[in-house]
């Protein structure tokens, strides 16, 4: 159990029953559109569930990669501020961009506020990579090559995985918690990955966190101040003009990866709002069409669009 999750999990173990008289949200998740096969990431009831409703049951949806198969996976984590979840600008789209690369591509649905709060979310994201992991012969990808793509708070949920050392429960009896859930490269979309002050912003995460939250939690979803050697590969886009995630959360989280010599690439443009997704076909901001051209340019520089060689294959397929 990672030493940012235990603490906040005894806390919500503690006051169980009067989360239990919260009101459910308005927002019901929508299905994200084109997926193959969906997987619920606990069958058997997701801890610290509420109820059995939609909104309780986090789930996978499965974009096949399109052949040739480049052996890798990556889940992809919609925004919405933790209260919500654009699956689709945020989510299918990106998956199916993802899934026409060559890359076996999966949507994340976590649990959201008011009625799930910090740390749910991140069991749910780490869940989710201990899945696709667990399961990599599956879904033809090599368990080494699984990525984590965040939009807004999904980057911020995905900065926090990244930024988690990679930890295994080798005597769990469920067999998918026996496996990492710390991803090999982290892509972070306008991502909010700072609280500290020098960052303006905009609040304190209330939708994760709560109102009032402690100066402990608001360090403990600090992304920059969890960096260690051991932090994934990321590549980082951002925009100047963006008004709900200030750039500067980009800058920083860039700084804290290259001070430890993580590699890392950051693109940071001059115009586009903030949920610019994909930045296509937005009128006057025709220079962010470019940006998927430079993830696809760097996902090829680290090997991650081409098929694993066969010494590598065949070491999986030996692997117990």
């Amino acid at each position: 159990m990672s030493r940012r999750l235990l603490p906040f999990l005894l806390f919500l173990l503690s006051i169980s029953v009067a989360q239990s008289q919260v009101r459910p949200p308005l927002y019901e998740p929508r299905v994200p559109s084109g997926y193959s096969r969906v997987y619920m990431l606990w069958p058997e009831g997701a801890p610290l569930a509420k109820g059995n409703r939609p909104i309780d049951i986090p789930k996978l949806y499965y974009y096949p990669a399109v052949a040739p198969a480049a052996g890798t996976a990556v889940i992809v984590m919609p925004g919405g501020g933790y209260n919500r979840l654009m699956m689709e600008k945020e989510g299918s789209s990106e998956a199916k961009w993802l899934a026409a690369h060559g890359v076996a591509a999966f949507v994340l649905q976590y649990r959201l506020a008011p009625t799930y709060r910090y740390p749910v979310p991140m069991l749910d994201g780490a869940r989710a990579v201990r899945l696709v992991r667990s399961r990599a012969g599956e879904f033809g990808v090599d368990p080494r090559r699984i990525g984590v793509w965040g939009f807004s708070a999904g980057g911020h949920l995905a900065g926090f995985l990244a930024s988690e050392p990679e930890q295994r429960n080798k005597t769990a009896t469920d067999a998918i918690e026996r496996v990492s859930a710390h991803p090999d490269f982290a892509i972070l979309s306008y991502a909010r990955l700072s609280m500290e002050p020098t960052v303006p912003r905009k609040g304190n995460l209330e939708s994760l966190l709560g109102p009032n939250p402690t100066p402990q939690m608001i360090d403990q979803i600090s992304i920059v101040r969890h960096v260690t050697k051991q932090t994934a590969p990321s590549f980082i886009f951002s925009t100047t003009a963006d008004a709900a995630v200030n750039s500067l959360n980009a800058t920083a989280y860039y700084d804290a990866l290259k001070r430890l010599d993580v590699p890392v690439e950051l693109h940071i443009f001059e115009l586009g709002p903030h949920g610019a997704g994909m930045g296509q076909n937005l009128k006057g901001q025709e220079e962010l069409e470019i940006w998927p051209t430079l993830l696809e340019n760097w996902m090829e520089l680290h090997g991650w669009l081409s098929p694993p060689p066969k010494a590598v294959r065949e070491r999986d397929r030996e692997r117990p």
